[in-house]
């Protein structure tokens, strides 16, 4: 029997660390972790904890829903991105300023002939034809330069691109906050609104960068996390096996500068039980989280508890494709056995395929398929020399 998120929220609560970066799966739960922390530090609803100035700031999927497209399907001209009315963005924009930050961050993660603009607050008319006034930084509209001076204006940008942009919205406010805070005599600061803020929870900023920006991002969010001299307390979830252990590495290096220690930080892991419980792992080696050896483990727990299911072969498919790359095969079905090569490429494509419902994705498997996933575990292990593990072998022969 593990925790519950709550439970897990409270741990993350009484840790003393400066940083705890946490790594899960997709669909563990740690948007839901983000809620529930945010729930414990500060409840909607009042409480002997909740008080009137922010106490934690938050990043997680409900930031970007506080985003969403008009196409303008009538005339598809005047497409702008809307920001539905919230205290978060006005704290941001309105009362903060941050508007020419969130434009230069977001250029230099895209490119700087895409710019977005902010409305001011203007008159329009209704669906009735009556008056109405559209508040400002409630909209975004987007402009690309072109060649010879040209300019598209009022274009639609990538999912990508929009979940850039939030999130750069979310960090230029993070910048302000630490170094507003790193002022440690309140009275000299620009502004006490931060004054009681005492944690920051972000959960996975990176869902659609390209590796070169993610790596740049990560980079950059621990040289601000590091440089933070109040007490302020970091807390980073991912899925993102190259982004944990980018972060993994900044933490564990220390900067004289701001006189930051890797014993600042905690690295951890996520996992959520059988019985729907969690546990929050402690990562205790010298050596950062490798995603493809902890897929490899989950499928040799799985052979040997006989609870082999579909999704299991998309872990093969995925250790096959990270190795395939690293060895320099051009196609991740060269490093099958020789013998019926096709036929096991076939049965891991046909099986690694999406259904038409989300419970397929983990429906249990016919028994010869079992055996397969067995074999041809023990095989690449054994010819690929990947590092032992003091668990008991599965001796499976499979066939197809």
């Amino acid at each position: 029997m593990g925790l519950s998120l709550k439970e897990i929220a409270q741990t993350l609560k009484n840790t003393d660390k400066k940083v705890q970066l946490i790594y899960a799966f997709n669909g563990v739960g740690k948007t839901r972790l983000s809620r529930e922390f945010k729930e414990l530090i500060a409840p909607k609803n009042g409480g002997e904890d909740a008080e009137e100035k922010t106490k934690v700031l938050y990043y997680n999927a409900y930031t970007e829903d506080l985003f969403y497209w008009d196409n303008d399907l009538d005339e598809d001209t005047n497409r702008k991105l809307i920001i539905r009315p919230n205290s978060f963005t006005d704290w941001v924009l309105k009362e903060q300023g941050q508007e020419r930050n969130i434009v230069t961050h977001f250029q230099h993660y895209t490119s700087d002939k895409l710019t977005p603009v902010f409305n001011q607050e203007y008159t329009a008319k209704d669906e009735n034809g009556r008056d109405i006034v559209v508040p400002a930084y409630s909209e975004i509209l987007f402009f690309i330069s072109g060649g010879n001076e040209t300019i598209e204006t009022n274009i639609k940008i990538s999912k990508g691109e929009e979940s850039c942009l939030i999130w750069c919205v979310f960090y230029s406010l993070l910048e302000q906050v630490v170094e507003t805070l790193n002022i440690p005599e309140t009275e000299e600061r620009g502004t006490n609104q931060f004054d009681e803020l005492k944690y920051v929870f972000i959960d996975d900023p990176v869902s659609s960068l390209d590796e070169n920006h993610l790596i740049e991002l990560a980079v950059n969010i621990a040289e601000l996390i590091k440089s933070s001299q109040s007490d302020l307390k970091y807390i980073i979830t991912t899925h993102n096996p190259l982004f944990y252990n980018v972060l993994y590495n900044e933490f564990n290096n220390p900067d004289k500068r701001y006189g930051y220690k890797p014993k600042h930080s905690v690295k951890n892991r996520l996992e959520k039980l059988d019985d729907g419980t969690y546990n929050l792992l402690v990562q205790t080696e010298d050596s950062p989280f490798s995603y493809h050896l902890y897929l490899l483990t989950e499928l040799e727990k799985a052979i040997q508890d006989g609870e082999i299911k579909k999704y299991h072969y998309n872990f093969l498919r995925q250790i096959l494709e990270k190795a395939s790359t690293f060895l320099g095969y051009s196609k991740w079905k060269d490093l099958l056995p020789n013998d019926s090569q096709e036929a096991y490429y076939n049965r891991i494509i046909n099986l690694c395929s999406h259904g038409k419902h989300s419970g397929e994705e983990i429906s249990f498997i016919d028994d010869n398929d079992k055996r397969v996933l067995s074999f041809l575990v023990k095989e690449i292990k054994e010819k690929y020399h990947f590092k032992e593990e003091p668990t008991n072998e599965v001796n499976d022969n499979g066939s197809v």
